[in-house]
């Protein structure tokens, strides 16, 4: 059972991002501010359900959060400013929507850019620990996939309805083959041994 909160004394918002790991297209990122006494019996981290789980999901904390926000930085920025502060700069973005102003943010993680003045604390697999860091999670992927299974359409080789933008066998082949797309992020190598991680799990 996830936690519904880290503390007691301020309004809280958890946060989480979506595509740090993918040869192309943005990084999306979530901030949510759920009610203090949330439970529910499905939602995690979103990488452990499937996908069909993560939509129903996403209806149900739209409806039923205090505020919620996505926001999201392009692959130009992220070659520009590199991917880890691209994904705390989506964050921010993502803050700065809510209808509610936070006092305190709970970010999934070990490393966060601070937002201002409010206090934060960093939580490592906080989206399998905390609920608003889990809705963050649920609507980063499910936001950011829409978006992949949209462009999909104008350079359908590289099979990101399906892969995400994720350095699958296919998408890697294709780029070297193809080169790159607009979509593309030109930091990113796809020899690099970064990109070997275990994305299977959260297409």
């Amino acid at each position: 059972m996830l936690l519904a909160r880290y503390q007691q004394k301020y309004i809280e918002a958890g946060c989480d991002e979506a595509g740090r790991g993918c040869l192309a297209g943005p990084v999306f990122a979530a901030a949510v501010i759920l009610p203090a006494n949330f439970e529910h019996p499905l939602l995690n981290d979103s990488k452990q359900l499937p996908e069909e789980v993560r939509y129903r999901l996403r209806d149900e904390i739209q409806q039923t959060a205090l505020a919620w926000a996505v926001a999201s930085c392009c692959n130009k920025e992220i070659d520009t400013i590199n991917i880890l502060n691209a994904s705390f700069l989506a964050m921010h973005r993502a803050i700065d929507q809510l209808t509610i102003q936070p006092e305190y943010l709970i970010i999934d993680g070990n490393r966060f850019n601070k937002y201002g003045t409010t206090p934060h604390f960093c939580i490592v697999e906080g989206d399998a620990k905390y609920y608003s860091i889990a809705a963050a999670s649920i609507l980063a992927k499910t936001y950011r996939d829409d978006y992949m299974k949209l462009i999909a359409a104008e350079h359908p080789e590289y099979d990101w309805h399906s892969n995400k933008g994720y350095p699958t066998i296919k998408h890697r082949n294709m780029v070297l083959q193809k080169g790159h797309t607009p979509y593309h992020r030109l930091s990113f190598k796809v020899t690099e041994p970064q990109l070997k991680l275990k994305f299977e799990a959260i297409l």
